[in-house]
């Protein structure tokens, strides 16, 4: 059998993508209600971690969630809110739990995105031979995420303590309208913007990130929305 990563990741090529071990068409999706087939085109492209990536939304659906394409990216929902996204990093692929912080996992098997992040947690799969083993922890997490949305659970976050670079905070006495529109943003968003330009070592960068971030400010976005 050749090489499954050259192949398209649809139902035809299933069989492919089935490690050793488990039956063909045992990661076969089009049975799935809940599949959105742009999902089919994204991963029809080559791109790193595509095999991992196919394995782990496999999983997923078949724990009954809804499958959409948000930011670029598989996203998953239950009971009209966000439960995970599946995606990679240069160095592996991931289920990222949107309220991650709220899931039992006393292996510490779930690691935050990085370190200013509060409520996301990535369950990663360095390739689908290990899905094969790490799968049942993998559902596990899933099955509290879902029962989550079910009681509307939330993550409380303690209030916003940030420490606000000098030059943001001359630049939102300067501006009343970037300050009423920095008021109006979510505590999330405004930690993101202040993580972003606080990052920068000399002053003028910091001031350069405030310039280039004020128009998405002023139209209440957040740091990475489009």
């Amino acid at each position: 059998m050749g090489d499954f990563r050259a192949l398209p990741v649809t139902a035809r090529h299933v069989i492919a993508l089935t490690p050793p071990g488990l039956p063909p068409g045992a990661w076969d999706v089009t049975d799935m209600g809940q599949a959105d087939p742009r999902i089919e085109r994204y991963l029809a492209r080559e791109r790193p971690w595509r095999d991992e990536i196919a394995a782990l939304r496999r999983v997923v659906l078949d724990e009954g969630l809804t499958e959409t394409l948000k930011w670029r990216s598989p996203c998953y929902t239950a009971h009209g809110g966000n439960v995970c996204m599946v995606d990679a990093l240069k160095d592996t692929a991931f289920v990222s739990f949107f309220k991650g912080v709220l899931l039992e996992d006393p292996e510490g098997t779930l690691v935050p995105p990085g370190p200013n992040s509060r409520s996301a947690r990535y369950f990663k799969c360095g390739s689908v031979e290990e899905l094969v083993r790490t799968e049942p922890i993998l559902r596990g997490f899933l099955r509290q995420a879902v029962d989550n949305e079910r009681l509307g659970r939330r993550v409380d976050l303690p209030p916003d303590d940030l420490d606000l670079p000098d030059e943001l905070v001359a630049a939102l006495h300067a501006d009343p309208d970037l300050a009423a529109a920095w008021e109006s943003l979510t505590p999330g968003r405004r930690r993101g913007y202040v993580v972003a330009i606080a990052g920068a070592r000399k002053s003028e960068t910091r001031s350069a990130r405030i310039d280039k971030h004020r128009a998405a400010i002023l139209a209440g976005r957040g740091l990475h929305d489009r």
